[in-house]
C-alpha cells in the first residue's frame, strides 16, 4: 500500500518555500543583522572594489553617484571574477566598466527595508509577486529609498533558516 502525498498542486519550490516561511516566525530583515552596504563610485578601480569586497568577505557591492549619492546598479564580485579571467576588463579599469545597471524606465522596484517581513524578501528573491526574474541580493534602504542600509543575499537568507530552532 503506497500513501499518497497531499500537495495541492504546490510546485517543490512552493513547497520549501512554505517550510521556509513557518520557520521565520515574524523575522524581518532586520532579524537577518545584514552587513552595512559598501559601495565604490564609477570611478574608483576595480582593483579597489575587489579589495574592499575580499577585505569584508562580501559577494555584491553597490556602486552609487558620486554627485548625488543616488544608487546607480551594483557590483557582482563572483561575475567581476568571470570578467577579469576572460580579460573583458583588467584590474586598473572603473568599476563603471564591469558594473550592472539598475534598469530605472518602466520598472517599479520592490523596496526592502529593515522591516521587510522575511516571506517577502524571499517571495523577492524567487521571482516576486509579478513573476519577474529570481534575485541573488537585495539592496536595503530605508523606507523613501534615500539611503542604502546594507545588503542581503539568498545566502543569508538560508544561512538565518539553518540557525534558527526548529
Amino acid at each position: 500500500m503506497t500513501s499518497k502525498l497531499h500537495t495541492n498542486g504546490a510546485t517543490p519550490a512552493q513547497l520549501k518555500s512554505s517550510s521556509w516561511s513557518k520557520k521565520y516566525r515574524g523575522a524581518t530583515v532586520e532579524d537577518l543583522d545584514p552587513p552595512m552596504a559598501l559601495s565604490s563610485k564609477p570611478t574608483d578601480s576595480i582593483s579597489n572594489a575587489l579589495m574592499n569586497a575580499y577585505e569584508r568577505d562580501y559577494t555584491h557591492l553597490t556602486v552609487i553617484s558620486e554627485d548625488t549619492r543616488a544608487l546607480l546598479g551594483y557590483l557582482n564580485i563572483p561575475r567581476l571574477k568571470q570578467l577579469l579571467k576572460e580579460a573583458s576588463v583588467v584590474d586598473s579599469d572603473p568599476v563603471e566598466k564591469a558594473m550592472q545597471r539598475f534598469r530605472r524606465r518602466g520598472k517599479v522596484y520592490q523596496i526592502i527595508t529593515m522591516d521587510t517581513p522575511l516571506e517577502e524578501l524571499e517571495e523577492f528573491f524567487n521571482g516576486g509577486a509579478n513573476g519577474s526574474e529570481p534575485q541573488d541580493f537585495a539592496v536595503v534602504t530605508d523606507g523613501s529609498r534615500r539611503f542604502v542600509l546594507g545588503v542581503a543575499t539568498r545566502g543569508d537568507l538560508e544561512e538565518f533558516v539553518k540557525r534558527r530552532p526548529a
